[in-house]
């Protein structure tokens, strides 16, 4: 495969999965907002959060319904969802003879569909809410039109690896932001919303016998090999997408670098005790997460950067 399709392909994945989960975390943070979870505009889980995951938080930016607005359907800024389902169009329509016809159907009428403001409704007070549903549910179809149409084949392989390392590192934002230590006393608050925000809340009320607190759903988000969009989970397929994808697997630095870090958190789950402090592994994951996205660009892009403007 030619390395400009892999890279358009990886950055398509990254992109769909960028715009889903700040979707997520939107309708999540807006329902809690509306029933007064947050008593406060700082850096926290609230809106203010949400900016700050995304690199972009500052004493000037705006909070609440308002800086909800500007991850929706703000242009302008590189984490909205619009910019995100942007850059998948513009990546999706560079590789239309790799995915299918539906596939791109699917992109298209998303991107067509915020551009302009979007639906009816989307301007008034519940807009933030409306728009993250319509981008949830059509990422979602979205990534079931690819599975379902697409070969299983090296295309595949880089589009999901780049979906993968992207919802890890969402996840990963999500609990940094979230809790932020043990000694935070609003951290055990903000568990059920990251929950909520990532979609994992009845798949740990399923798997899990304590409460929402902090601890728990840290350690679940990050461990969790049996929910697919936990670190490890994710951290396991991506090994298993690079290892279809390469030629050599054995002697390719991606993937080494990715079991290694496989390893480390299976090690890290079996030898921390509970109520553990887990701040600096996420910390440490996510380094490792950029080193293995660099590891990508320069094994099978040819060192070439990442399309579009990204934080």
């Amino acid at each position: 495969m030619l390395a400009r399709i892999a890279r358009e392909l990886y950055w398509l994945g990254r992109n769909l999965a960028r715009a889903e989960f700040t979707a997520r975390a939107v309708e999540a943070v807006f329902q809690s907002e509306l029933h007064g979870a947050f008593d406060s505009p700082s850096v926290t889980f609230g809106a203010g959060g949400l900016l700050a995951m995304l690199g972009a938080f500052d004493d000037t930016q705006p909070t609440g319904t308002e800086a909800l607005a500007q991850l929706t359907l703000d242009a302008a800024r590189p984490g909205s969802m619009l910019a995100s389902v942007e850059r998948a169009r513009d990546g999706a329509s560079t590789v239309r003879d790799v995915i299918s016809a539906e596939m791109w159907e699917a992109i298209n009428i998303t991107a067509l569909g915020l551009r302009g403001g979007g639906q009816p409704g989307w301007a008034a007070a519940s807009g933030p809410y409306l728009s993250s549903q319509y981008v949830k549910e059509r990422t979602a179809l979205i990534w079931g039109v690819a599975g379902r149409s697409m070969l299983r084949d090296e295309a595949k392989c880089f589009l999901d690896a780049g979906g993968l390392i992207e919802v890890s590192d969402m996840v990963l934002r999500m609990l940094r932001v979230a809790l932020p230590g043990p000694d935070s006393p609003r951290a055990d608050g903000y568990a059920p919303i990251l929950l909520k925000a990532v979609g994992g809340l009845h798949a740990y009320l399923r798997a899990v016998t304590s409460p929402p607190n902090a601890h728990p759903v840290a350690r679940f988000l990050l461990f969790e090999r049996a929910y697919p969009d936990s670190v490890a989970a994710c951290v396991d397929s991506l090994h298993a997408a690079f290892t279809a994808a390469d030629s050599g697997p054995r002697n390719s630095t991606p993937v080494l670098r990715v079991s290694r870090l496989a390893a480390d958190l299976d090690f890290q789950r079996r030898a921390l005790p509970d109520g553990a402090e887990l701040t600096s592994i996420c910390e440490r994951t996510q380094q490792e997460l950029a080193r293995i996205d660099q590891d990508v660009a320069e094994r099978y892009f040819a060192g070439a950067a990442a399309p579009g403007a990204w934080n």
